[in-house]
C-alpha cells in the first residue's frame, strides 16, 4: 500500500507536474494549516532553473488565493470569536489593525502570525480587494527572498 507514495512523489517532481504542486501547497499552506511552501519553491526551482519566475509566480498566486479563503474563514468566524474580545492584547491588537487597515495584510507573509492576521482582517470586514493586493504584495516580496536567497546559497548543479 505505501508503494504509490514513492511514485507519487518523484511524479510531482517533474517539471510538467512540479508547478501544479507548488500552486496546491503554497494554497494549502496560506490557510491555517501549519505548513511552509518555500521548501517546495526551492527544491522545484534548485531541480528546474529555468521555472525561477513561474514557480514565484505560481506560489504568489496559490498563497494569495489561500490567504483570501483564510479572509473568508475570518468573516464566517466571526460570531465564534466575538466571546474572546474581552482581553486587552486582543483589543489591542483589533484596534491596531483597524487604524492600520488592508495594508496590514502585507505582513501575511510572517510565519504564525501571517495567517491568523488574514483571518482577522476577514473578521473585522476590511474590503477583501485591498487586502488581496496588500497579501499578494507581501507573498511576493517572500518568495523572490527566500528562493533568491537560497539559490544564492544553494545554487543549481549546472
Amino acid at each position: 500500500m505505501d508503494a504509490w507514495i514513492p511514485a507519487l512523489l518523484a511524479a510531482l517532481a517533474l517539471p510538467e507536474y512540479g508547478l501544479s504542486t507548488v500552486f496546491l501547497v503554497a494554497f494549502v499552506s496560506a490557510t491555517l494549516l501549519p505548513m511552509g511552501s518555500e521548501p517546495a519553491v526551492f527544491g522545484l526551482v534548485k531541480l528546474n532553473p529555468h521555472l525561477l519566475w513561474p514557480a514565484i509566480g505560481v506560489a504568489t498566486v496559490g498563497n494569495t488565493l489561500g490567504g483570501i479563503v483564510t479572509w473568508w474563514m475570518g468573516l464566517g468566524a466571526h460570531r465564534v470569536v466575538d466571546k474572546y474580545h474581552h482581553s486587552a492584547v486582543h483589543l489591542r491588537a483589533l484596534d491596531w489593525l483597524r487604524r492600520i487597515g488592508p495594508r496590514a495584510c502585507v505582513l501575511s507573509f510572517l510565519p504564525l502570525i501571517g495567517d491568523p492576521l488574514c483571518a482577522v482582517a476577514g473578521w473585522l470586514r476590511l474590503p477583501l480587494a485591498p487586502c488581496a493586493g496588500w497579501m499578494a504584495l507581501g507573498k511576493l516580496a517572500r518568495y523572490v527572498v527566500m528562493t533568491l536567497g537560497l539559490l544564492y546559497v544553494w545554487p543549481p548543479s549546472t
